[in-house]
């Protein structure tokens, strides 16, 4: 299964860099101590970027904001990431776009643990939260879910969290969709997320959200029937709808079911080279997942692609596609062997019995 960019932090992306590119803070030097790395430039607007609050004397520790770590890839945060990030959303007097910001990158798995999934969901529940703040909350308990569903519990290293949190993250996000009281858009960011592990109500949640009239709920209808088997119709159908939202979520959703039917839809818009980037983005992601073995000649010329981040993402797809029919043949020559082993062992058992029919003559 091919899993694309989660469309749920689109936006965020966007609005963070309106370049589709990292955007970094410029580092003061005491930033970094030994030779551990340099400082990377700056780039993105002005205006995304904010300083570290300095460097103090906490035994060269980084003293950094927030805002600071949503501008440096997950993999480059310093150990007390997490911390920064729980005592931000813990703060109920703190700025409403900084606590916000903070739930994002609390869906982070390099951060996310026990105790973080605890605070998401305390503020999910808090009816006294902000609006925004409890919607990205919710949906910061996604990836974790999703990693958990896909990994299992059977290595303890592969996911962040225990079994039993897992479990509780999923009991009480059902209860909250079915709280009649719970705003409409929390409701529905808590179905994004817990579609990502699913379960039997999410089927008749999703039938539901996608028969309403409401785009913004037939979107997420879409988002979660990429999770949930059952609705191809459905997405075949929202690929040739005129809202782009709808279409976009049915390029990535088929993509994740695979679905074939799809394939004539992916490379109109590759061919298409579309304005709208992110569906065009979805669709070269989805072209792997779909059909492996055309997925090299559709993308060869968006690899060269001037736009970085097509060319990139055409690239990842294809290697992706190449990844997939290399497994494939590995597994039919796998299954061969073993088909012509049992018949072996068949025409020694025949040889056998023949020698016993041969004794029984004699």
């Amino acid at each position: 299964m091919i899993f694309s960019r989660d469309p749920r932090d689109v936006f965020d992306v966007i609005v963070q860099t309106q370049t589709g590119k990292e955007a970094f803070s410029e580092l003061p030097a005491c930033a970094y101590t030994g030779n551990s790395r340099k400082p990377p430039a700056a780039s993105g607007p002005a205006d995304a970027r904010r300083p570290y609050a300095g460097c103090g004397g906490n035994q060269g520790g980084l003293a950094m904001d927030v805002r600071t770590l949503a501008e440096i890839p997950s993999w480059e945060w310093p150990s007390d990431a997490g911390t920064i990030l729980l005592g931000v959303l813990r703060d109920a007097h703190g700025l409403e776009p900084d606590r916000a910001l903070a739930a994002r990158l609390a869906g982070d798995l390099v951060i996310m643990s026990d105790e973080m999934a605890d605070v998401l969901l305390s503020i999910i529940q808090n009816d006294g939260e902000p609006q925004q703040v409890r919607e990205r909350a919710a949906i910061a308990l996604g990836p974790v879910l999703e990693e958990g569903d896909v990994q299992g519990f059977d290595d303890f290293e592969e996911v962040p969290i225990t079994e039993e949190t897992y479990r509780r993250i999923r009991k009480t996000l059902h209860t909250l969709f079915d709280e009649a009281g719970m705003p409409d858009e929390v409701r529905r960011r808590v179905l994004e997320a817990s579609v990502r592990a699913p379960e039997r109500w999410h089927a008749r949640a999703l039938r539901t959200a996608w028969a309403g009239d409401d785009n913004r709920w037939k979107a997420t209808a879409l988002f979660g029937m990429g999770f949930v088997a059952g609705f191809d119709e459905e997405i075949l159908e929202a690929l040739e709808s005129p809202n782009p939202d709808l279409r976009y979520e049915a390029v990535v959703a088929a993509g994740r079911r695979e679905i074939d039917g799809a394939w004539p839809y992916i490379e109109e818009i590759v061919e298409s080279k579309p304005a709208d980037k992110p569906l065009l983005l979805a669709a070269i992601d989805a072209a792997a997942g779909i059909r492996p073995e055309e997925t090299r000649d559709l993308l060869q010329d968006l690899a060269d692609s001037r736009d970085e981040e097509i060319a990139a993402a055409a690239e990842e797809a294809i290697s992706m596609a190449d990844a997939l029919l290399t497994e494939g043949e590995e597994e039919e020559d796998e299954y061969e062997g073993e088909e012509g082993e049992e018949g072996e062992e068949d025409d020694e058992e025949d040889d056998e019995d023949d020698e016993d029919d041969e004794d029984d003559d004699r």
